[in-house]
């Protein structure tokens, strides 16, 4: 039998700086709201439809990033679709939140704002998570581009399709 699956990747903008709260164990939260754009067509015109999440991030990740995490600022997250339930006056409520996993901030440094030159060393330590991510954005190895990849060996009793 195939296991559920709760995964989501998105890219867009920040709506709002993000909030550093600690609970009462020492545990850092920090909340944020993101807004991503959809694209379509209606008549002869694209529109732009714009769909707003809230975005939690934990522990020493959610440390780092925090100062980084600024109203405007473009970034890609990984996590899964959490639903809070609550009641307010008598009434059942819920909304479905993004838990992120991972966080990469995209654009330039300019477009970030005043993050000096080690900004691309923002976990102070901590390792990403075990499973392998589709954007690693923590202690990422430079890579050297001056090898050329190895080129695929082509055999005469290739099928061409």
């Amino acid at each position: 039998m195939a296991e559920d699956l709760n995964r989501v990747i998105l890219v867009g903008r920040l709506t709002r700086d993000a909030e550093l709260q600690y609970t009462n164990t020492g545990w850092a939260i920090a909340k944020m709201g993101m807004a991503v754009n959809r694209r379509r067509k209606q008549g002869d015109q694209w529109v732009d439809e714009a769909n707003f999440f809230d975005v939690t991030l934990f522990g020493k990740r959610a440390e780092s990033l925090s100062q980084y995490l600024s109203k405007g600022t473009q970034l890609a997250v990984e996590g899964q679709l959490r639903q809070e339930r609550w009641e307010q006056d008598g009434m059942k409520r819920s909304k479905v939140t993004i838990e992120a996993t991972n966080i990469q901030l995209l654009g330039s440094r300019s477009d970030r704002g005043q993050m000096g030159d080690n900004s691309h060393q923002n976990n102070q330590g901590t390792p990403p998570p075990k499973n392998s991510q589709p954007f690693e954005s923590y202690n990422k190895p430079e890579q050297n581009n001056s090898v050329p990849p190895a080129q695929k060996e082509r055999f005469e009793d290739d099928i061409p399709f």
